[in-house]
């Protein structure tokens, strides 16, 4: 049987980077080396950290979506059992989660585990070969969704699915990670280091063990996270999903008509907050969450999406939405992002602001201390 390679899309820390994007770029370079470790350990035969990241489109001969660099890499290397991930994906994958992934991309037929099959951070795939057909996808998220409902594999999930949704996608979840039990002690001795904190968890923690106040969760969250909140905090707690799918849905991978040849419009993507934040600049978020609880935690990557649609390029720079998360509304240039920072940061409630990470499984981390 051949071997199985690991592949890891990497960008490392640039000449230039500022600040927090160099600490996230540091961040997931040592995640990457435990990792390494994890899948020696479980068997795998061949480990390569590729240039960029698995998001991005890079120019010169790596230039090309996700699925183009993967489908060409798989043609040109001649692999035929692969785990593929980017960095800065599942943290605290164990050991054990290392040798299903391993044993899963060893098996005969085809056959495919990853952390979640509709926004997928790791995935470990048999036969392939398969992956030369891969169309032009965005990112990883939507790989088994491919696999399964294009390509005929047989798909299956690694237990922990919560355990393996964090991600690091910004400095705050390095945060969030450190609060993880069995977290990798590099990543929480750099976050202790480089004194990177919660902003207002204290408060926040406070709110979660008061039955006369309520607390609102926005964003891109789901059932596990609203039943563990109806089962541990004390607060009641207003939840709004919006935008599941966000990055994951793409119809390269689902399949069917696409919009551009079935005469209708793609939906952009909307938000019910965001259309309040419509009708007045951003600063008014304060006041807003202030209207619906005592407190918000809110996915700001579905106020930016509704606010300038699904095309990243003309989102605010990295730097400026990591700044944002950890509520430093000098640091933001820009003027959008910069007022509805200063607006969380200085409300008298408390406002937590961040992305996937901190909308799904970062909220037991978060909160975990406030029901102990």
């Amino acid at each position: 049987m051949a071997g199985v390679d690991v592949v890891i899309f990497h960008q490392e820390p640039r000449d230039g980077d500022p600040p927090l994007v160099r600490l996230l770029a540091e961040a997931r370079s040592a995640l990457i080396r435990h990792q390494v470790g994890l899948f020696r350990r479980a068997g795998a035969a061949r480990l390569e950290v590729l240039p960029g990241r698995e998001d991005e489109a890079p120019t010169g001969p790596r230039a090309g979506s996700f699925g183009e660099r993967l489908a060409r890499l798989v043609a040109d290397a001649g692999i035929r059992r692969l785990i593929v991930m980017g960095s800065g994906a599942v943290p605290r994958l164990t050991l054990r989660d290392a040798r299903a992934l391993v044993a899963a991309a060893g098996a005969t037929g085809r056959r495919a585990v990853t952390n979640n099959r509709y926004s997928s951070d790791v995935c470990g795939v048999s036969d392939a070969g398969a992956l030369r057909d891969l169309p032009p996808l965005p990112s990883d998220n939507a790989l088994p969704r491919w696999l399964e409902e294009r390509a005929g594999f047989a798909v299956r999930e690694l237990g922990g699915r919560e355990r393996l949704a964090l991600d690091l996608d910004s400095p705050l979840d390095l945060a969030l990670l450190a609060l993880a039990p069995r977290a990798p002690r590099p990543l929480v001795r750099l976050a202790a280091d480089v004194g990177i904190e919660i902003p207002r968890l204290a408060e926040l923690r406070d709110l979660a063990r008061d039955p006369r106040r309520e607390l609102l969760v926005f964003g891109r969250s789901g059932s596990h996270t609203l039943q563990w909140l109806e089962r541990n905090v004390r607060c009641r707690v207003r939840f709004l999903a919006e935008e599941r799918g966000l990055r994951a849905s793409s119809p390269l991978a689902i399949g069917g008509a696409s919009p551009a040849t079935d005469g209708t419009a793609a939906r952009p993507p909307r938000s019910t907050l965001g259309r309040l934040l419509d009708v007045s600049w951003p600063d008014a978020l304060a006041s807003v969450v202030a209207d619906l609880a005592d407190g918000g935690i809110i996915d700001t990557r579905v106020l930016m999406a509704h606010h300038w649609e699904r095309d990243e390029d003309r989102w605010p720079t990295p730097a400026d939405r990591f700044a944002s998360d950890l509520l430093r509304p000098d640091d933001v240039a820009d003027p959008w992002l910069a007022a509805l920072t200063l607006s969380a940061a200085s409300a008298t409630i408390p406002i937590m602001l961040g992305a996937h990470t901190l909308i799904g499984p970062g909220i037991p981390l978060l909160l975990r201390s406030a029901v102990e």
